[in-house]
């Protein structure tokens, strides 16, 4: 991996010319405060945690939206809820390594597909806007909930009252504060896609900011047709060159993707972008 890359990476972060956008690989070195356990962020380690550390049947396995839906038709959707929330507002967690070094510097923009407070955390000492992804909801033409920090608390925001000057947390498959609001299983990532293909799971104010961005996806597979759609959209109106993916091992259906969207696969991993960092 050559250092001229990560340098020309590094200068488009530091001036917001490049957006970080995380999948569970950010979460690498988190661990469990009592038990050291590692947290579960990627689909299998989700999957297993979901169903009390057993494996589901292989049909299920393959992705964790699909054993989600399994899980809802079974015990409700309130299940889904619950369990994430348990999992990621209620469990301590070590901090990620990425966590902290986006906490030395404070993007002005990150987009974080994990589900967890982390991101939030690393901002919990200054104003910023929050977008929460919403699916299903009857009540809500948008797919989207808006939240000004004021550096002690959460209030919920509409549109017009959005400060552009404020950093951008987008969390599309939710988080569990201030409220609870996830997109976990099936049925939630076929309303959220069709939602966002239909521009209404972004903010206005958002579709002009992230035109002619690059991104960095740290930590993101892009084998699973569910997170390159999510992906797909949310970068839309991006560089002709989208960007970088870090991936050491990528398979053959991602170096197609990438090729077709426009994306650079960097040879590296997360803890190379940081050992570069630092």
């Amino acid at each position: 991996m050559s250092s001229a890359v990560f340098s020309e990476i590094l200068n488009g972060l530091y001036e917001n010319k490049v957006v970080p956008y995380l999948g569970s690989g950010a979460l690498f070195d988190a661990t469990h405060t009592l038990t050291g356990a590692a947290m579960p962020a990627d689909s299998d380690s989700l999957i297993l945690a979901m169903n009390n550390g057993k494996p589901m049947a292989p049909k299920l396995m393959y992705e964790f939206p699909r054993a989600a839906m399994n899980q809802e038709l079974k015990k409700g959707r309130n299940f889904l809820g619950q369990f994430l929330t348990k999992l990621y507002g209620e469990t301590e967690w070590t901090r990620a390594s990425v966590h902290n070094w986006l906490a030395e510097w404070k993007p002005a923009y990150v987009i974080d597909i994990n589900r967890d407070t982390q991101l939030q955390d690393s901002y919990a000492d200054e104003e910023h806007t929050l977008i929460v992804g919403l699916a299903r909801m009857a009540a809500n033409e948008f797919r989207f909930k808006l939240y000004h920090f004021d550096g002690s608390d959460y209030s919920e925001i509409s549109q017009e009252q959005v400060n552009p000057k404020l950093p951008i947390l987008f969390k599309p498959m939710g988080t569990p504060k201030p409220e609870a609001n996830y997109v976990a299983s099936d049925a939630d990532y076929v309303d959220y896609i069709t939602e966002l293909m239909g521009g209404f799971a972004i903010p206005d104010f958002l579709k002009e900011y992230r035109k002619g961005k690059q991104y960095l996806f740290i930590g993101l597979p892009l084998n699973r047709d569910s997170e390159r759609m999510v992906m797909s959209d949310i970068v839309y109106g991006a560089a002709e060159k989208k960007g970088w993916v870090l991936n050491k091992n990528p398979t053959a259906k991602e170096q197609r993707f990438c090729k077709k969207i426009g994306l650079e696969i960097v040879n590296a991993g997360v803890e190379d972008l940081l050992s570069a960092a630092s």
